[in-house]
């Protein structure tokens, strides 16, 4: 089963490094590409958001998450889910309740065949924390920090990968880390009329959401800078 969020004391091992420790001396071993993530936010793109879920009773998957898991994996994405929770800053659940969901999220998408590479999830904020959970964090959505601990964790080529969200804050830490590709879920609360900025795609269903995966359709593009403020 796909481990859950980084253990950040580890320094990660990449398949180069394998490779190139097993070379003879003397040879040299090409390293491998970055690899490309299909980033899912949790909440409204992998279950129905019933705010603050952390019980299975109350964990419904979205309609076409799976199908779309299962042509990220086919067109070679790796599958990242980058959460928000909140409710562990609140106080309405503990680091143990999410850690248990997701287990048996994992486990879920392992039976089905479309497996999850890597789980990070944000438990803080920075009025509504108690404790030690109210603070400011980087790895919270819109800032950029899970994503770009995945591409460092997993060498990931983010200009080449895509973000598929329900809020502007997903897509803003989309944007922030240079992801290539920004699809934005439309909620049953959007206007499917309403602005929206010019590098984001709003679909009404992750089938939408599917089709835009293709082989070679993400434009590679600079980075913007990224400031922690």
């Amino acid at each position: 089963m796909p481990s859950l969020p980084a253990r950040e004391a580890a320094a990660p091992l990449f398949a180069q490094d394998v490779l190139q420790a097993r070379a003879a001396p003397g040879r040299t071993v090409t390293p491998m590409p970055p690899a490309r993530a299909l980033f899912l936010d949790r909440d409204g793109v992998v279950n129905i958001d019933r705010h603050y879920v952390h019980r299975v009773e109350d964990f419904e998957f979205v309609d076409g998450i799976f199908d779309l898991c299962a042509r990220a994996r086919a067109l070679g994405y790796r599958l990242v889910v980058v959460t928000n929770q909140a409710g562990i800053a609140r106080g309405y659940y503990g680091e143990a309740d999410f850690q248990r969901l997701t287990q048996w999220m994992l486990g879920v998408f392992e039976a089905r065949g479309t497996p999850i590479d890597r789980v990070y999830h944000c438990p803080y904020h920075p009025t509504a924390g108690l404790g030690a959970y109210r603070r400011e964090s980087f790895d919270r959505k819109p800032n950029p920090g899970m994503l770009l601990r995945a591409r460092d964790e997993l060498g990931l080529d983010l200009a080449a990968s895509a973000f598929i969200g329900d809020k502007d804050s997903d897509m803003a830490a989309g944007r922030a880390a240079g992801v290539g590709r920004l699809i934005r879920l439309l909620t049953p609360d959007d206007e499917a009329a309403a602005p929206q900025a010019a590098d984001v795609t709003k679909v009404a269903s992750l089938a939408e959401a599917a089709a835009l995966l293709e082989p070679d359709d993400l434009p590679l593009r600079q980075s913007s800078p990224i400031r922690a403020d």
